[in-house]
């Protein structure tokens, strides 16, 4: 989930559309003229709805998606989230999709269980419901899932921490990302595995939103809390970094261990330069391709992708420990987010 950057112009055409100023949506209609909207030509719409749409990981999982529309001669129709977490423009943008008659709908639900309701209304007239990066609740909900184990990307970075503390005791802080989102549970649950520890153990946790500003906020507060904590978890490199910044800004930067989640390109370039220890690294561009593969295979022939497809993950970082794999951060720069 790397995830600021100013509105783009695609937004305010969005609002133009919509005429919601809680949801970004492109190509209303079939002749809207963004390069998104025109991501393929053929008669078949597919729609692909984030939790936003400037932050970096859903910005490539878009792209994934653009090429893939075009290589299968559909149509891509996208929306986004005001925010992350933000459900009701979420389900607006599948209300509008339905409407507009698209064949199937890739979704990053904000809030896993609340947009559930949305989802079964929306299989209800015959639209492919596909989540990417963030499993539903129950998973069941939707006709399949494309994403990272996130609960084994969470047990990588935990694996590496306890390695890399070779036997020293562990003061904890956890940068998560907030109630109600199953990805940043089983991060949280799978560092914890990872680590050997339980949420005793956790010294401090705070909810980032995966914002990089509330992360350096929520690091601060940690180390008022609990001056000696020596690792950090992040839901997100730009939680990460926002709490390298706030290490840094107490002297504490070189001494304190932080893992975290994404492998984008701008996390990766963080571990290579020492400000991130180590990231498992996702592959958004493959689920976004893989998701309207599949839609338009059921537009051609009926047949419905379902299950889970695991999209893959690899521990990165410069500091390899005995016993555990990985690669390093020239692999991870390579691969950031294909």
């Amino acid at each position: 989930m790397s995830r600021i950057s100013r509105l783009p112009s695609s937004v305010l055409r969005a609002a133009a559309c919509t005429g919601i100023a809680a949801l970004t949506l492109t190509a209303c209609g079939s002749g809207s003229g963004s390069g998104t909207a025109n991501a393929g030509s053929g008669s078949v719409k597919v729609g692909l709805i984030t939790k936003t749409d400037t932050n970096p990981f859903f910005v490539k999982m878009k792209e994934g998606a653009e090429k893939a529309a075009k290589e299968n001669g559909v149509q891509l129709v996208t929306a986004a989230g005001k925010f992350d977490g933000d459900n009701a423009g979420q389900v607006t943008a599948v209300e509008n999709m339905v409407a507009s008659g698209v064949k199937g709908i890739l979704i990053t639900p904000s809030d896993s269980k609340a947009i559930v309701p949305a989802i079964e209304k929306a299989k209800a007239k015959g639209v492919l419901v596909i989540a990417l990066d963030t499993p539903t609740e129950p998973e069941s909900a939707v006709d399949a899932l494309f994403a990272t184990d996130n609960l084994k990307a969470g047990e990588l970075i935990g694996e590496y921490a306890k390695a890399a503390m070779k036997g020293k005791t562990a003061k904890i802080a956890a940068l998560d990302l907030a109630p109600g989102v199953s990805v940043g549970v089983q991060r949280h649950n799978g560092f914890l595995k990872g680590f050997g520890a339980t949420d005793k153990d956790v010294a401090c946790a705070q909810d980032t939103g995966g914002d990089q500003s509330k992360g350096q906020t929520a690091m601060e507060n940690c180390l008022q809390k609990e001056p000696g904590i020596n690792v950090v978890y992040t839901i997100n490199e730009p939680a990460a970094l926002g709490a390298y910044t706030a290490l840094k800004a107490k002297g504490r930067e070189k001494d304190v261990l932080i893992v975290s989640v994404d492998g984008g390109c701008t996390g990766t370039q963080a571990v290579k330069d020492g400000k991130i220890a180590a990231t498992s690294q996702q592959y958004p561009l493959k689920m976004a391709a893989e998701g309207v593969k599949a839609v338009a295979t059921y537009a051609k022939d009926g047949k419905k992708a379902s299950g889970y497809t695991d999209t893959g993950v690899t521990l990165i970082t410069d500091k390899a420990q005995d016993g555990i794999t990985s690669k390093d951060t020239a692999y991870g720069l390579e691969n950031c987010w294909g």
